[in-house]
């Protein structure tokens, strides 16, 4: 995959959660420590909308995964790039934690990282025309705590199941490590253009996800006397009424995320967050080309072994 490397940044504009211990207090000292360097920078209000991140080069997002989903959802059609850093307690988006942003910031202005661009996703609710665009999923799920829905999913024109469950996601490769992890769905390399599909609950059905070619597009259709609602992120939620038909595809924008470690960083962190490490686990890998010739085995080439 060709890399994109980041550019020179000259207009910085931060964020933070302001839930986040210590967030403002370091927001304010990276705004410093960049203005010192002849550069603009500039916080944004908690509420602020897209127009106030512009016409920034990068935005410095402190907090968690819900931090960087908000602004990647705010900076949708920008070419803006989003460096998150980590104040909370999940970071699968995040490249860095809060104490070492500032011994690293002339690493981030320099435009010495590369670009790592993710899928959206875009979700239409053919009844009302609206259009949701996220990052991480779609989800259709129940509206009621104990009632669970009857739901038909259609790929391009093609019924591939029919679920009485608790709800439907339609996940991106970023999503594939969020709600669709939790009810078992793959884990997708984050610059995969691939689309999920899991059923939260099916009930008398396996809880089998299924992984599409990032074109198709996911017909999600509730059936009469149902009562569900469309949630994108978790953020908007959007009542259905029977009969109602979502359609899910990948949006034709894109998230735009500032890496400063190479693309398999991504595996030792999953490894490290998701608790894949055993302890005393100190197996090596075989190399990868094999020796030249093998005398040092005492076996020639073409010879069995004894």
């Amino acid at each position: 995959m060709t890399e994109t490397r980041a550019p020179v940044v000259k207009r910085v504009a931060l964020s933070y959660n302001p839930q986040s211990e210590g967030a403002s207090e370091l927001a304010g000292a990276l705004r410093d420590d960049i203005q010192s360097r002849g550069l603009e920078a500039w916080i944004t209000d908690d509420d602020a909308e897209a127009s106030a991140f512009m016409p920034s080069d990068l935005v410095i997002c402190l907090g968690g995964d819900g931090s960087v989903l908000r602004c990647a959802r705010l900076l949708i059609g920008c070419e803006t790039v989003i460096l998150g850093v980590n104040m909370g307690r999940l970071g699968f988006l995040t490249e860095m934690d809060g104490s070492e942003v500032r011994q690293r910031l002339d690493e981030v202005l320099s435009g010495s990282g590369r670009i790592e661009e993710r899928t959206m996703l875009r979700a239409y609710l053919a009844r009302t025309g609206e259009t949701l665009h996220g990052l991480n999923e779609a989800a259709v799920g129940r509206a009621t705590l104990s009632r669970a829905i009857q739901l038909a999913i259609d790929v391009d024109g093609a019924r591939i199941a029919d679920y009485r469950c608790d709800g439907v996601i339609v996940a991106s490769a970023t999503g594939s490590t969020a709600y669709a992890l939790s009810v078992g769905g793959p884990i997708l390399y984050p610059e995969s253009r691939d689309l999920v599909i899991v059923p939260v609950a099916p009930h008398l059905a396996a809880q089998h996800a299924v992984v599409l070619p990032g074109d198709e597009t996911v017909h999600i259709t509730l059936e009469p006397g149902q009562q569900a609602v469309l949630s994108v992120d978790g953020e908007a939620d959007l009542q259905l009424e029977e009969g109602d038909s979502v359609v899910v595809g990948r949006s034709e924008h894109k998230a735009r995320f500032l890496r400063l470690q190479p693309g398999t960083d991504f595996y030792k962190r999953m490894a490290a967050q998701l608790g894949w490490h055993r302890p005393g686990g100190n197996a090596q890998p075989l190399p990868t080309t094999p020796p030249r010739a093998y005398g040092h085995t005492g076996i020639q080439a073409g010879e069995p072994a004894k």
